[in-house]
């Protein structure tokens, strides 16, 4: 009786495995659509709340939602969207790049140890918190960004 029911679990497996495989293109395209709507989405939503808001509120917003709303990979890349998008049109914030070590692409122990007290003092948990941190790291040091050398584009200024 035990080998029928594996054997029956085992075609059923099989049967669902041929399937997802048959229509994988169906699903990845579906799958990749909508998170290219949900990545638009969130950017949109940054780009709106930057314009009435500074440097600080988007860094801060973009930290609590991600800490109340949802945790893993794909909250933080949906944050980051809103973060990067946000501090293109938010308003400067004197003192908003103080104390923020400068952005390497390999992460040295003084910027992992920024990331993490900064995290800790804001009470925000999981590895997202420290990704986006490295978003204003970047920020404040990129010399391409127009939101980051604060032209009037960037800040939403006329």
């Amino acid at each position: 009786m035990f080998k029928k029911i594996l054997l029956v679990l085992l075609v059923v497996a099989l049967l669902g495995s041929g399937y997802l495989w048959l229509n994988k293109d169906s699903f990845l395209s579906e799958f990749n659509q909508e998170r290219a709507e949900e990545a638009q989405r969130f950017r949109n939503e940054g780009l709106e709340y930057g314009r009435s808001h500074d440097q600080q509120a988007c860094l801060d917003k973009a930290l609590e939602e991600f800490d109340t709303q949802c945790s893993g990979f794909s909250c933080t890349v949906r944050y980051g969207k809103f973060l990067n998008a946000c501090l293109e049109t938010a308003a400067q914030k004197a003192g908003f790049c103080d104390g923020v070590p400068p952005y390497r692409e390999e992460k040295t122990e003084e910027d992992k140890s920024w990331a993490r007290e900064s995290c800790w003092a804001r009470d925000v948990r999981g590895e997202g918190c420290r990704l986006l941190m490295r978003q204003q790291q970047f920020f404040c040091q990129n010399p391409d960004s127009d939101a980051a050398t604060g032209s009037a584009s960037a800040t939403g200024q006329p």
